[in-house]
């Protein structure tokens, strides 16, 4: 794929600070978009709009709740009236929540995480909308191995359950959308070296639900070590630009296998 494979284009991320989030903000970039940073971590924005104006493309920065509709929605009418268009969305932002055991898991705990993933997807996908009707476009979701092909990680039932849904809403809004030649697609990372562990709070509860499961050496066997941020956003990449034009409605997994043990 050349480097001007989404020149001209503009792509809104959330999450965009860290992680997958961020080197996906520098994989677009690198292709000519232009990128919308969605993120509560202004700080640790201007250090990636920094790096996104060093490659020779725009950034702006939005400072946005994306549990809060009102920001979200403002968030993309200033997309527009910076740009005045929106062809890519990677609704990505999301925390890990509680691990807990399900009779030792708050309401409020519950409520966070599924507001923080969740709702927060589906409300990206709400207010982007009719900014990409009339041209089209493509949206990428980040839900999880977990809740749809790994069911494993004991205490994550808040988790899994985001996860879970974000894919069933992926698929509902990859239909819908098809009409306006907007394509939705959801990627299921594996283990992934990020710093989303610093939203996880795992209880020491969890020993007594655990189930004894043994690996074989190394547990993801493509390469035996979690995957790179860069690798998740090649995938975002491919999937935000004309080579997957004719793909729509899809999780696609990307673990080194991890998820098949």
């Amino acid at each position: 794929m050349s480097k001007d494979s989404l020149a001209g284009k503009v792509a809104v991320v959330t999450g965009a600070s860290s992680g997958i989030g961020r080197a996906s903000v520098i994989r677009l970039a690198e292709a000519g978009a232009k990128v919308a940073l969605v993120d509560l971590k202004e700080e640790n924005a201007e250090s990636v709009r920094e790096e996104v104006e060093k490659i020779g493309s725009e950034a702006i920065i939005l400072d946005t709740d994306v549990s809060d509709y009102k920001r979200v929605e403002n968030s993309m009418k200033q997309v527009m009236e910076t740009w005045g268009r929106i062809d890519f969305v990677f609704a990505n932002a999301g925390i890990n929540g509680r691990w807990t055991p399900i009779e030792d898991l708050s309401p409020e705990d519950w409520d966070q995480t599924l507001t923080t993933n969740l709702k927060s997807t589906f409300l990206t996908v709400k207010y982007a909308i009719p900014h990409m009707k009339d041209k089209g476009g493509s949206i990428v979701i980040t839900s999880s191995i977990n809740g749809t092909r790994d069911f494993a990680g004991f205490g994550r039932a808040a988790y899994s359950s985001s996860k879970a849904g974000q894919v069933a809403f992926g698929k509902m809004a990859a239909l819908e959308l098809a009409r306006y030649k907007i394509r939705v697609n959801i990627i299921c990372p594996g283990w992934i070296s990020t710093n989303i562990g610093e939203n996880t709070f795992q209880e020491e509860e969890l020993k007594k639900i655990e189930i004894p499961v043994k690996y074989p050496e190394g547990a993801q066997p493509l390469e035996h070590k979690p995957g790179r941020p860069e690798q998740v956003a090649d995938l975002v990449h491919f999937l935000a630009s004309d080579a997957s034009s004719h793909i729509t409605g899809t999780e696609v997994f990307i673990d080194g296998a991890e998820s098949l043990l």
